[in-house]
Parts: C-alpha cells; sequence; structure tokens
C-alpha cells in the first residue's frame, strides 16, 4: 500500500568459522615439545619425529587456507616467503654456534632445496597428478620466466666461485659477494613483482572442471588472519624441531659413515615438507600451476633471500662461505635445469616428466650418500 513502510534491508555477514580444535593444538604442541628438552630415549624421540609430521600437517592446513583468501599466486608467495625467512634463520643460528666448521651449510642447504623441489617435490606432482588425471597443463609463461630466474641465480651462487680467481678455490671474495648478494636480491624482486603485479596472468591458469576445493567455505578475513598466525607458529616449531632433531641426524649419519652433506639433505626435507606436501595435494585436486608456483617460487626464494642474508653475516663476523659447487654436484645441477626447461616447456605434463625428475632426485640422494 501507498505510504506502507519499506522493510529494513539487513546485509548479511558472513559468519566465522574457527579453525578445527586439532589444527589450534598441534602447533601449541609442537612449539612446546620444541622448546623442552631433546629426550635420550629412542621411543620418546620417535614420538618427537610424529608431532613433527602432525605439525607439517597443520602448517598446510592453515597455508591452504591462507592461499585460499589471498588467491593465487600470493598464496603460494606467502608460503614460499614464510618457510625461506624461518630456514635463513636456521641457517644463521647454526653458523653464529659453528663459525667456520659451518662455512659450507649454505651451499649444501641451497643445492639441496633446488634438487628437493624441482626435481622431488615436482617430480611427485606430475607423477601424482597425471596418474590421477592423465594430463595436467598450466601458463607456460610464468614457468619459463621462474626457471630462467632459478638458472641464472644458480649459476651465479654455485658454479661461478669456482671459476674466479680472486679468492681462490670454491669462494667469492668481499667484493664478488656482496655483488652476488645484490644480483640476488634484485632478481628474487624482480619475480615478486612479476608474480604479484606487473605480469600476475603468467602465474594463473583456469581451473579446470575437475579442480575440487578442499575448503569450500568462504574464508572471512578474521578467519584468514587466525590462519595466518598458526602458519607461523606451526613453521616455527617445524624449524625448532628440526633443529633440535640436527644433532640426533647427525649421529646417526656419522655412525652409517655416510657424507655429511647428507645432513642438509635431511635437514632441508623437514623445513620444506610443508611447501611440499601443499603442492602434492593441489597436484591431486588438478590445480597443478599451484604445484609448479609452490616449488619454482620456493627455489627461487630459498636462493635469493638466503644469499643475501649470509652473505651480510659472512661479512659481518669476517667468515669464509664456500658456494662452489663439486663437478658432480654441478653436473646434475646443469642436468635438473636442461631437464626442467624441456619437461616444463610445454604447458602440459604427465606421468613422463615426472618420473624423469624423480630419478634425478633419486641418483642426487645416491651419489650422496655412495659417492
Amino acid at each position: 500500500m501507498d505510504g506502507a513502510p519499506e522493510p529494513l534491508q539487513t546485509t548479511a555477514r558472513t559468519p566465522f568459522l574457527a579453525p578445527p580444535i586439532w589444527s589450534i593444538a598441534i602447533p601449541v604442541l609442537g612449539l612446546g615439545v620444541a622448546l623442552a628438552p631433546l629426550p635420550g630415549s629412542s621411543l620418546l624421540l620417535v614420538a618427537v619425529v610424529l608431532v613433527l609430521c602432525a605439525v607439517i600437517t597443520s602448517a598446510v592446513f592453515h597455508a591452504e587456507t591462507l592461499a585460499q583468501y589471498l588467491g593465487e599466486p600470493f598464496g603460494t608467495l606467502v608460503l614460499a616467503l614464510a618457510v625461506t625467512v624461518i630456514e635463513c634463520s636456521l641457517i644463521v643460528s647454526i653458523m653464529l654456534s659453528e663459525g667456520a666448521q659451518a662455512q659450507a651449510l649454505a651451499r649444501d642447504t641451497l643445492i639441496a632445496a633446488i634438487m628437493i623441489t624441482i626435481n622431488g617435490v615436482v617430480g611427485v606432482c606430475l607423477l601424482v597428478g597425471g596418474r590421477r588425471h592423465f594430463a595436467q597443463s598450466y601458463t607456460q609463461s610464468g614457468v619459463s620466466a621462474g626457471l630462467a630466474m632459478l638458472a641464472t641465480l644458480a649459476v651465479l651462487t654455485l658454479i661461478l666461485p669456482n671459476y674466479t680467481i680472486s679468492a681462490g678455490g670454491a669462494f667469492y671474495n668481499d667484493t664478488q659477494l656482496l655483488f652476488v648478494a645484490i644480483v640476488s636480491l634484485v632478481i628474487y624482486g624482480t619475480f615478486v613483482m612479476a608474480q604479484t603485479i606487473r605480469h600476475r596472468e603468467d602465474f594463473l591458469h583456469e581451473q579446470p572442471e575437475t579442480a575440487r576445493d578442499d575448503q569450500a567455505a568462504e574464508v572471512t578475513r578474521r578467519r584468514a588472519l587466525v590462519a595466518g598466525l598458526l602458519l607461523i607458529a606451526a613453521l616455527t616449531a617445524v624449524v625448532l624441531l628440526a633443529t633440535a632433531l640436527s644433532p640426533t641426524i647427525e649421529s646417526v649419519v656419522a655412525s652409517l659413515g655416510a657424507p655429511r652433506a647428507l645432513v642438509g639433505i635431511l635437514i632441508a626435507m623437514l623445513v620444506l615438507a610443508p611447501e611440499g606436501f601443499a603442492a602434492v595435494r593441489a597436484a591431486r585436486a588438478n590445480r597443478v600451476q599451484t604445484s609448479l608456483n609452490l616449488a619454482i617460487g620456493s627455489a627461487l626464494a630459498t636462493i635469493g633471500l638466503t644469499i643475501p642474508t649470509v652473505a651480510m653475516v659472512a661479512l659481518f663476523l669476517g667468515l669464509d662461505l664456500e658456494l662452489g659447487l663439486s663437478m658432480r654436484s654441478t653436473v646434475l645441477l646443469a642436468l635438473t635445469l636442461l631437464v626442467a626447461t624441456l619437461t616444463l616447456g610445454r604447458g602440459r605434463t604427465t606421468i613422463v616428466q615426472g618420473v624423469i625428475h624423480l630419478v634425478i632426485f633419486a641418483t642426487y640422494l645416491f651419489v650422496t650418500i655412495v659417492p
């Protein structure tokens, strides 16, 4: 009727959905276990490892929640940056405690991170995704740009030191080390700008019909903030637990007579596990673009942020930083970069590419143990 008051318009608010109790309790438990004295009993050490696995699962859950709120490629960038920053802190803390004995730690960590992400993570993702979905597509331009930057960083930081003459051996002098640190920051900063601002579409791919979202409910800002805080707590617990377990890992490796480089590989696996599990889950959901963004972004972040950080620490403390790889590792790195440009150069992947990358990764592990 005329003159009748119009009904009030109310805006529906998205209810806040609290994260599951287990996803809150596990990071807290992980931090508590990490800060407690490491037990000497073998059974209790196994329990610590199980706690570490649970914390990794929690980190992946919160990372996916945050990624859903931010959207691609910001979600994968946040996880890669978070893990890399904490990994840098781990390396720096070991350098400060061991001094000259840790001069090759950064090099061993960098090559391990590249092999784990580009061969291990990518190989498992392509194998799992190809087995489930036969063929998967992605945007080739972003992957190609990432691989070009990765190849440049890898050669400048891990291969070129063997061929400079100012310092001799596998070392840069102070001026060269500072130059490479600046170049690493420039390249990684360019990658981040391209991925998030200037060429964001190159790192996105249209979701296939078979892609499914495990967290279908809308993620609110409050939920994303809680997920971000819990992600930081979980990743911190992962690194602290990995640090606490590193003496045990070193003693086991020494008792087996294996090379010391194996310690760096095992610790790198623990630190990179959250990203690896997140990438595999994305591949299973037919979102291989997310998997590749995580793998390549992690490798770039590891070099682009670790080298400047450890370079500043080495220059400040007067430590020698051994960066040049052995000929064996140089050959495997060159093979990895060559194969990656071939297998990821078509915009389409199958299990064939996955098997190739896993074979290279298995070879890297084998020749590390049996040099």
